[in-house]
């Protein structure tokens, strides 16, 4: 992967990234291995804000670690992300703020439930995914709701 798509890879992670500091980071304070992955920002590094500056060198770490495989699943991802459209995105954005919002607990198991949901075989899943498309606003609204219900009230 060339550098450039790394940098664009890296800075598009990082826009989902969490809060970041107000101090920024300073050029020579990024490691030799970030400065050499971000060297296409190394001209405008001081022009960014510090909570940007903030976002790509916790980012360009995180990329640092991984291994092959973990850095070619997080460039599909990535280019999956830039396939969709500004309400797409902004759909999956308040998504993800919902679930960020739920407890610990809940968000387990969320987690749970699309881990066996993907060990099914694919034709079980496609079948699901078939009746779900076929129910009414109100039975998606409602499936939902029970879903979503705290642990303790099942």
């Amino acid at each position: 992967m060339n550098r450039a798509w790394q940098t664009v890879l890296l800075s598009a992670l990082l826009a989902l990234g969490g809060n970041a500091l107000a101090d920024g980071v300073a050029w020579d304070d990024l490691s030799e291995a970030q400065q050499q992955l971000l060297a296409s920002q190394a001209e405008r590094w001081e022009q960014l804000e510090p909570a940007r500056q903030e976002q790509i060198a916790r980012g360009a770490s995180r990329w640092l670690e991984m291994n092959p495989e973990q850095r070619r699943l997080a460039s599909d991802r990535f280019s999956r992300w830039r396939g969709l459209s500004d309400t797409q995105r902004e759909t999956l954005r308040e998504r993800y703020q919902t679930y960020r919002s739920l407890s610990p607990n809940d968000r387990d198991r969320i987690r749970d439930a699309y881990r066996r949901f993907m060990r099914m075989p694919p034709d079980r899943r496609m079948e699901l995914r078939r009746r779900f498309r076929d129910l009414s606003p109100e039975q998606v609204r409602r499936l939902r709701d029970r879903r979503l219900r705290p642990t303790d009230r099942r």
